[in-house]
């Protein structure tokens, strides 16, 4: 994987925990679940990135 989508693995994570912070605040569960989600997608996608470094 290249820094492009690191960069934009660490926007997504970013992304949901601000998401998640928000749905905490307004007392909103969906959103909240959405951060959730989305923080969740983004460590999945860099579990990935470093198993392809570790064989490069």
């Amino acid at each position: 994987m290249g820094v492009d989508d690191k960069i934009k693995n660490a926007a997504e994570d970013l992304t949901g925990k601000a998401k998640e912070t928000v749905g905490k605040a307004t007392d909103n569960e969906r959103l909240e679940a959405e951060g959730d989600m989305d923080q969740a997608k983004a460590s999945a996608k860099k579990v990935g990135e470093d198993v392809k470094d570790t064989f490069k």
